[in-house]
């Protein structure tokens, strides 16, 4: 059994990242690493807004069926 991750500049901050794409929170299919969402949900709660759900997955390395 293998595991897997992908790579891709967060399209918030442009900066390279690891992720597991089944999970990671993406716009457009673009996605979002976990500073720019944390940084979102804090903009988000100080505004009264529901803050955005983090996949407990979203940034680990997901297991391949071989």
């Amino acid at each position: 059994m293998g595991y897997m991750i992908a790579t891709g500049n967060c399209l918030g901050c442009k900066n390279l990242f690891s992720f597991n794409p089944t999970y990671v929170p993406s716009l457009n299919d673009k996605p979002i690493c976990k500073n720019c969402i944390e940084a979102a949900n804090q903009a988000k709660k100080k505004l009264g807004m529901e803050e955005l759900t983090i996949h407990p997955e979203a940034y680990k390395f997901q297991k391949e069926d071989a």
